[in-house]
């Protein structure tokens, strides 16, 4: 399905910017009993919105078929679940948490390789909680949901990314049953006109978005390694996955790291996402 937020065909064969979109974690807080899920062991403690900016979208889906087709064929894998068409896991498409570590560092290495940036933005659900309890004490008909979370991190990711090319082609990972391009769409407008409103420029990017499954293309499964890997690096305190890719990130954004500045943590080329640099886990009081 695409949204149009302006449809002038004179500016399609200008510059174009492909995105590519995923999230890593739900937003859920509750159960359906109203329990905090966050005490949980087993639950994310964060939430992530991730997105890669491809130079050349067609090369990259060659490659990744290229790359699947050679493991499937490799007796080394033949008798592997996962490999098996079946299965619909890797035999049919890339996914870092379903794929075996051979897997994963043949797709990682495939992915150096190509012209791509990765940009994403870090929520701490713990915060997040935070926010809707203090908002229930002064509102008593909120009712916090998920999408809430996913839109608010829609505007802090893009917001300083659709102003300087003519098109962008947004390709959000398919969540869940229900259409949300026309919300996407207001989201992406709205991050746009703050940053050219605040830096006093001006736009008339067109913006569309076309919402997929991750095996319909290959820079979905892209970015989703790459929040893979700064998953691990949040979740599990293991940094030599997003450090190996390090060279290929742009920008992360921890929203909810405030001990230096309220706006949170940028991290780039110059400033490394580094272990120690994390917050601790867990309610921050």
């Amino acid at each position: 399905m695409r949204e149009s937020g302006m449809k002038n065909s004179k500016k399609y064969v200008r510059r174009v910017c492909h995105y590519y979109v995923d999230e890593s974690g739900d937003g859920v807080l509750f159960n359906k009993r109203g329990r905090l899920l966050l005490n949980n062991p087993a639950c994310r403690q964060y939430f992530m919105l991730g997105l890669i900016e491809i130079t050349c979208p067609e090369k990259l889906n060659k490659g990744l078929d290229e790359l699947r087709a050679k493991l499937i064929h490799d007796p080394y894998f033949r008798n592997i679940p996962s490999m098996q068409r079946e299965a619909r896991k890797t035999a049919l498409f890339f996914h870092a948490k379903d794929d075996l570590p051979e897997v994963r560092r043949e797709v990682f290495k495939l992915l150096l390789q190509h012209e791509l940036r990765f940009f994403a933005a870090v929520k701490s659900m713990w915060s997040v909680y935070q926010y809707v309890s203090n908002r229930n004490l002064t509102d008593s008909s909120y009712r916090y949901h998920p999408n809430e979370l996913y839109d608010l991190t829609v505007r802090r990711l893009f917001k300083p990314l659709l102003h300087k090319k003519d098109r962008y082609i947004i390709h959000f990972a398919r969540r869940g049953n229900t259409p949300r391009s026309k919300s996407l769409l207001g989201q992406l407008n709205k991050a746009k006109s703050r940053f050219c409103e605040q830096h006093g420029l001006e736009s008339d990017s067109v913006i569309d978005i076309f919402m997929q499954h991750s095996y319909e293309e290959g820079g979905l499964q892209a970015v989703d390694y790459f929040l893979w890997a700064l998953q691990r690096m949040y979740e599990a305190r293991e940094d030599r996955y997003l450090n190996y890719i390090w060279d290929k990130v742009s920008l992360v954004v921890d929203i909810d790291d405030t001990r230096e500045r309220q706006y949170g943590v940028y991290y780039t080329k110059k400033k490394p996402l580094i272990l120690a640099a994390l917050p601790p886990k867990g309610p921050r009081i």
